[in-house]
């Protein structure tokens, strides 16, 4: 099934990018976040894909909420993005990605970002490792598996990096940052969009992304399954318990990636 999600990622990061090249109008939902054609298009390639390609049911941020007393009963699930960091897409930074994870009692054991303008795939199953692709286009996702590189990649940075989110800041960010200025000395700041952030310390292009604003379940799940395998920590804010999934209210408590 891993080969099959990461094709349908890529359909649907195929399918964003038509509408991101091109003139498109903008809605915004009840709590003011931005919708578009791109949200709507991924949602439907992937919602269709999986429902008919595996048993287990989606829950996706473009459609219908679940109620929890049918979820919590969920074992195993599909959770989906279909596209994250729509706020990055409308500035048309290139800063946003494509989720897709598989929750199985509450934890993520595999997950697929891709980023459609870059071509870029990143992915993990729990115990095989996490993965990049590059070019990732017009390939069967069998051939992608195939020839991506282990992550982390080989890194020639000298500072401790810390990843912080483009179009979300706060004092308890600042307040980590000069934290590890504290331990680390040197300390470089980067930012990006999505869950992209994810994938920097992933690849070990950065060491950690703190997480001190709101975010959903569908925003950090793929994510976290890269980064865990890699061998980082995804945990909330006392460093030490793990972000867990389909809980009652779907809203993430602040966390790290370490």
């Amino acid at each position: 099934m891993a080969a099959k999600a990461i094709e349908l990622a890529i359909a649907a990061g195929e399918a964003i990018m038509q509408v991101y090249n091109s003139p498109f109008s903008i809605e915004y939902k009840e709590d003011n976040s931005p919708l578009t054609l791109a949200d709507k298009l991924s949602h439907e390639i992937i919602s269709t894909g999986l429902r008919k390609h595996s048993v287990y049911p989606v829950l996706s941020e473009e459609m219908a909420e679940v109620p929890y007393g049918e979820r919590k009963n969920w074992k195993t699930f599909w959770l989906v993005d279909p596209l994250d960091g729509t706020k990055e897409f409308v500035k048309r930074n290139g800063e946003f990605t494509v989720n897709i994870a598989l929750i199985e009692d509450t934890r993520p054991v595999m997950g697929f970002i891709y980023v459609p303008v870059d071509k870029t795939l990143y992915y993990a199953m729990e115990g095989a490792g996490a993965f990049k692709a590059s070019s990732a286009i017009n390939k069967k996702g069998e051939e992608i598996m195939n020839t991506a590189e282990k992550l982390p990649l080989k890194s020639e940075k000298k500072a401790f990096t810390i990843v912080a989110s483009r179009s979300h800041n706060s004092t308890e960010t600042e307040a980590f940052i000069n934290e590890q200025k504290k331990k680390h000395g040197e300390i470089n700041i980067a930012s990006a969009g999505s869950s992209i952030k994810f994938c920097l310390v992933a690849e070990g292009t950065a060491d950690a992304y703190p997480r001190f604003a709101p975010t959903m379940e569908w925003d950090s799940a793929a994510g976290q399954a890269i980064a865990e395998e890699t061998g980082k920590k995804v945990v909330l804010s006392d460093g030490k318990t793990p972000l867990s999934y389909n809980k009652q209210s779907l809203v993430n408590p602040h966390f790290l990636v370490i």
